[in-house]
């Protein structure tokens, strides 16, 4: 990561632009810049605390050969790119990396307790020390951010004055020193100090997370957007801030959208006209078509005209059906259905070139062993590629429970292109049998089961939500715990059967009124993404000993009875009988942050047997 320079670099002798000599700060690999540090978020680095640059100017200072374009046209539609790109690498021999700016900018002083902008500690150029005391400053462990998604420094002058009575609200018109200490008695805020020279009592940071407590010193959002720079202007805003710690997850929330590359994008063959699909769509005969490519491409058209009409019927029918103006969320849908039936229909390896990035055959074996589970149609996964890209992020609110006016662009201006990653790796694919699964979410025990669940997510997104009118109903339904449930379980008995860590592992649910599936594959961009261990375990007889095994291992939980017997767990009680010693993973394999579980809809519980889908498997 590199901090952009303090002042504008003068143009070499041919006023071309020199090369960049900034300052490095430690490193993040590829995938974390989409999924941990991207955009807007705080990385702490040694004794120092930066925020990720916006990526404003980033075409110009990210070398396409350390951060090359990456083409997957059903997501880029989706988003409204041309294309992606990865981020930069992060190590010795890159020539740039992600650009960082200082924030907070409040520090303080460990040695003479000072509160200042780090600049006023007159520290030596390069090096974060107290000018006077030649020690490490301290980055303020607060900040105040808003559900709009803007960030600012804690109102330390503000909250020691705030009972003085000086009838003026401007910081700094005392004339004196913010000092910072801790009393060392315990860890609470009541321990951490606050004062100012100018002679007002000393108070402590006790309080100052309370919802109204920014609001009752008559301050409002300033709406400053720190990782878009100082130069940038402040956005209005008439929200209420909140106090939040610097390293909380609520800082800073990404929001992810992924697509497989599926037929007839995943040969690559279309990549070279990714940026001319828009244009290409307006148009109405395959005349055009062809007259447009010829002008663009001076040699000729790269993929030949029938393919490319053959292209554009393909896209067309992704669109929603039934929708004058779809929104986000009926695109991501339609997304989702054309990958469902390509699962479902397969991609025989022998009929594709090298070059095809989706590979899935039905098993070999006889799939009559998976019919007493309830279970049809598994599919092999032998080769696939996954494009996950950062689209925005947002603060104080979870990206699932907001809508898309709280979502935070990436830059100030208009962006054709978002930083993504794409994995390559391998899977198993397999669906509920249709009939049985219709008669058992008909259960009155278990549509007031997952009720129960819904309505308790419900209340957790409208309470997170600055406009409940506009929240997105919730989508736990009996299918789709069952299903997620399910896929947890896999996980688990997968990583311990297969040799596969469970965080290498990840999880793609299709569960709607017309799909009953789950997608299980490596989501790991190193070389356990495609060793075929995973694979093997798609076969009938295999996939059925491992149901057999993990439905018996989800009977159990070392937690129990308090466990299954839980009337609510996880956040906002969106959880039942479900902890992190039974069916929680690691949040990078879990689509759904690990919330909308119940294993009692796989098991049953002990007063209910015959609740869980696959009771019969314990009986045998």
């Amino acid at each position: 990561m590199t901090p952009p320079p303090a002042r504008r670099r003068r143009a070499g002798a041919d006023r071309s632009a020199p090369a960049r000599n900034l300052l490095r700060r430690g490193s993040v690999r590829r995938a974390q810049a989409i999924t941990t540090y991207g955009v807007g978020s705080l990385v702490a680095v040694d004794q120092e605390s930066f925020i990720v640059s916006g990526l404003d100017g980033a075409d110009e200072h990210w070398s396409l050969d350390e951060s090359p374009r990456i083409h997957e046209r059903r997501l880029a539609r989706l988003l409204g790119v041309q294309h992606f790109r990865l981020p930069p690498a992060s190590d010795d021999s890159s020539r740039d990396g992600l650009r960082v700016r200082r924030f907070p900018l409040m520090h303080s002083c460990p040695e003479c307790d000072d509160l200042r902008r780090h600049r006023d500690f007159n520290p030596p150029p390069g090096r974060s020390i107290c000018g006077t005391c030649e020690v490490d400053l301290v980055p303020s462990r607060f900040v105040i951010a808003c559900e709009a998604g803007h960030l600012d420094e804690f109102p330390y002058w503000h909250w020691v004055h705030r009972a003085a009575g000086r009838g003026t609200t401007a910081a700094g018109q005392c004339g004196g020193t913010l000092k910072l200490r801790s009393t060392g008695r315990s860890s609470s805020l009541r321990s951490i100090l606050v004062s100012c020279t100018c002679g007002v009592p000393e108070v402590s940071m006790e309080g100052s997370f309370r919802k109204r407590a920014l609001k009752d010193l008559g301050l409002r959002c300033r709406g400053t957007r720190p990782w878009l720079g100082t130069s940038v202007p402040a956005h209005t805003c008439s929200l209420t801030p909140r106090t939040l710690q610097r390293g909380s997850s609520t800082v800073w929330q990404p929001v992810l959208k992924s697509a497989l590359s599926i037929p007839p994008w995943s040969d690559g063959r279309a990549d070279p006209l990714a940026e001319h699909w828009d244009r290409l769509r307006r148009l109405n005969s395959r005349e055009e078509v062809e007259m447009i490519l010829n002008y663009v491409f001076e040699g000729g058209s790269p993929v030949p005209i029938d393919e490319v009409m053959a292209l554009l019927d393909a896209e067309r029918e992704e669109d929603p059906n039934g929708e004058d103006t779809p929104t986000f969320d009926h695109r991501y849908s339609a997304l989702r259905n054309k990958e469902y039936e390509r699962l479902r229909s397969g991609n025989d390896e022998r009929e594709h070139s090298r070059n095809e990035q989706f590979i899935c055959e039905t098993p070999l074996g006889d799939s009559t062993a998976l019919h007493p589970l309830g279970v049809t149609g598994p599919m092999l996964v032998k080769k696939l590629r996954e494009v996950r890209a950062l689209k925005a992020f947002t603060r104080l609110t979870d990206p699932d429970s907001t809508t898309e006016s709280n979502e935070v662009p990436l830059s100030d201006s208009d962006m054709r292109w978002l930083p993504a990653m794409e994995v390559h790796g391998e899977g198993v694919f397999l669906r509920l049998d249709e009939d049985r699964l219709g008669s058992w979410e008909k259960a009155p025990a278990v549509a007031a089961r997952v009720e129960r669940m819904r309505g308790a997510h419900q209340r957790t997104l409208d309470q997170r939500a600055a406009d409940a009118s506009r929240v997105a109903p919730s989508p736990a339904t009996p299918r789709m715990v069952l299903l997620h449930t399910l896929a947890h379980v896999l996980i688990n008995e997968w990583s311990l059967e297969a040799g596969y860590p469970a965080a290498a592992l990840r999880e793609r649910l299709y569960a709607t009124d017309d799909m009953a599936g789950i997608l299980v594959y490596t989501a790991t961009s190193d070389s356990a993404g495609s060793l075929g261990g995973l694979v093997a375990q798609g076969e009938p007889d295999s996939l059925a000993r491992t149901l057999h095994s993990a439905v018996r291992r989800a009977s159990w939980c070392s937690s129990d009875p308090l466990c299954v017997e839980s009337e609510a767990s996880g956040t906002g009680g969106t959880n039942l009988a479900a902890c992190h010693a039974c069916v929680m993973l690691p949040e990078t394999s879990c689509e759904h942050n690990n919330i909308l579980l119940d294993r009692a809809l796989l098991v049953g519980t002990p007063e209910d047997p015959h609740l869980g889908f696959f009771a019969d498997v314990l009986e045998q």
